[in-house]
């Protein structure tokens, strides 16, 4: 394994929506469980504790509120060890960069940490694949959520 592998996963989708539309669908609770989770809480303020919920509370992951800055950049920790909120630096780094582009907005997703997070090599491996495949199949979602927001009159 090289000092670059397993650092960072990097998607980028264009959507023909404003960045404060985008913001909101990306950093709200309520548009958060539309094109990603099944439920999330939080307050889109930083330091805000939270969490992440998959089917009916079978799966749940802690969270925290990193950045806000409307309508350019929203940002969270998550998947901490035994899912205890406490060191940032053995947590995964979630980013949305917004940039305005022509009528709509590039979103740049990166995720990173997952070296820091002292797993042994072949979880650091799976990990690194699920999360890729799991925005390889969120990131569209996200785009198409988008897309219907703004169609509807």
């Amino acid at each position: 394994m090289t000092s670059t592998e397993y650092g960072s996963i990097e998607r980028e989708i264009y959507v023909d929506a404003s960045p404060e539309v985008v913001f909101e669908v990306v950093s709200s609770p309520d548009h958060i469980s539309q094109w990603w989770t099944d439920g999330a809480e939080f307050e889109v303020t930083p330091g805000s504790v939270g969490e992440f919920v998959w089917g009916d509370r079978v799966d749940v992951y802690a969270m925290t509120v990193v950045d806000v800055r409307p309508p350019r950049v929203f940002s969270f920790r998550w998947c901490f060890p035994d899912d205890k909120v406490e060191d940032a630096a053995n947590s995964l780094l979630v980013t949305f960069e917004l940039t305005p582009s022509g009528s709509g907005t590039k979103i740049r997703l990166t995720e990173t940490g997952f070296r820091e997070m002292g797993w042994e090599v072949a979880k650091l491996e799976e990990q690194y694949r699920e999360h890729g495949i799991g925005w390889d199949t969120f990131v569209p979602r996200l785009g198409e959520y988008l897309a219907g927001l703004v169609s509807t009159p």
